[in-house]
C-alpha cells in the first residue's frame, strides 16, 4: 500500500498552473517536515516536493503562504525523464489527495461572489429530522 501522511511547513508560496487542454489546476510546493531524530541540539528537516490537483490545488494556492503549517495525505510517486542535455533525471514527489490547513493563511479572504437564492432559511427547528 502506498500511503503517506505528513505535517510540515511550506518553504515558499505554492505555485499554481493550469494543465493545457483540461484546465485542471496543478499546485506544487515544498513541505519542510521535521525529522523524528535530530543531531545533538540541532533541528533537522526533510524537504519534500508536493503536487496536488483540481480544487485542492486551487484552495492551497489561494489560501496558503510560506511558513504556514499544513497536513496532507497522499501517495509517493516516482518518475524519470530525459533532460535537454541527454541525462536521465529522476523525480520523487508526494501526490496529495487531501491538504488540511492547520494555520490560517493570509493571501486572500473568502468573499461570496453571488447570493444563492435556492436556500430557504429555517426559522422553526422542530421539523428537522436530526438534532
Amino acid at each position: 500500500m502506498n500511503s503517506v501522511s505528513l505535517v510540515g511547513r511550506l518553504t515558499k508560496n505554492p505555485e499554481l498552473k493550469f494543465a493545457q487542454g483540461t484546465g485542471t489546476g496543478v499546485c506544487t510546493f515544498t513541505l519542510a517536515v521535521n525529522k523524528r531524530f535530530k543531531r545533538e541540539g540541532e533541528p533537522d528537516a526533510d524537504f519534500i516536493n508536493i503536487v496536488c490537483f483540481g480544487k485542492t490545488a486551487e484552495a492551497t494556492a489561494n489560501y496558503m503562504i510560506k511558513g504556514k503549517l499544513v497536513s496532507l495525505v497522499g501517495s509517493i510517486s516516482t518518475r524519470n525523464y530525459e533532460a535537454k542535455d541527454g541525462t536521465r533525471k529522476y523525480v520523487t514527489e508526494v501526490i496529495a489527495n487531501e491538504v488540511n490547513f492547520l494555520e490560517k493563511g493570509e493571501k486572500t479572504e473568502y468573499t461570496p461572489t453571488k447570493q444563492n437564492n435556492d436556500i430557504t432559511p429555517i426559522d422553526d427547528l422542530s421539523d428537522i429530522p436530526f438534532k
